[in-house]
């Protein structure tokens, strides 16, 4: 009876055991499945050369913008005074690759502002086109950091890519317009570079 009862017991612990370890291998592969992997580090050997990056840069941040902007019917003196839509001021919040807010864009200037207090002002280098003839254009700028220290202290160029929206000026623009506001929602990516 006494052999009985502990040959049970030695397989009802090692029963329990192996339960023990399966559910134990089961909860830690479902957690291993749940980690996504590191983002990848973008590349830009797909983009026009016009608006690649220096070599002898790094990306130092990869963001997503989703914003509006606001443009208004004027004379633009630059295209000899004739009347159409122009920039008045862009307004986007930039989340990271984990999807957290880091970044405002505000302007004019171009203006990003990183949730640490650092900054860079970015002017205008060149343009290329993208598909779609209501999308912005993709854009590289020459970032001037501000006097902040952080993530966009030592920051040299802007990238704007993967744009989506921000170009829809279906709306009439003519002598009779001057003066009307509108906003449009746009969606791109900014990829800021360092010196490496």
């Amino acid at each position: 009876m006494k052999t009985t009862h502990n040959t049970t017991r030695a397989y009802g612990k090692s029963a329990l055991t192996m339960l023990g370890m399966v559910t134990g291998t089961a909860v830690m592969m479902a957690a291993c499945s749940s980690v996504k992997p590191p983002p990848k580090m973008f590349d830009q050997d797909t983009l026009a050369e016009m608006i690649r990056v220096p070599a002898g840069n790094e990306v130092a941040l990869e963001t997503t913008a989703v914003g509006v902007l606001n443009y208004e019917c004027r004379a633009n003196v630059p295209t000899a005074g004739m009347i159409g839509w122009t920039l008045a001021s862009p307004k986007a919040d930039l989340l990271d690759r984990t999807g957290k807010t880091v970044v405002t864009y505000s302007g004019p200037p171009a203006t990003w502002s990183h949730i640490d207090g650092s900054s860079v002002v970015g002017s205008q280098l060149a343009v290329a086109p993208v598909i779609g003839a209501t999308n912005l254009p993709m854009q590289l700028s020459k970032g001037t950091p501000g006097a902040g220290a952080g993530m966009l202290q030592n920051v040299s160029y802007i990238q704007r890519i993967k744009t989506k929206g921000g170009l829809d000026f279906s709306k009439p623009c003519t002598q009779a317009e001057i003066g009307d506001k509108m906003t449009l929602p746009y969606q791109a990516d900014y990829i800021f570079w360092k010196a490496a």
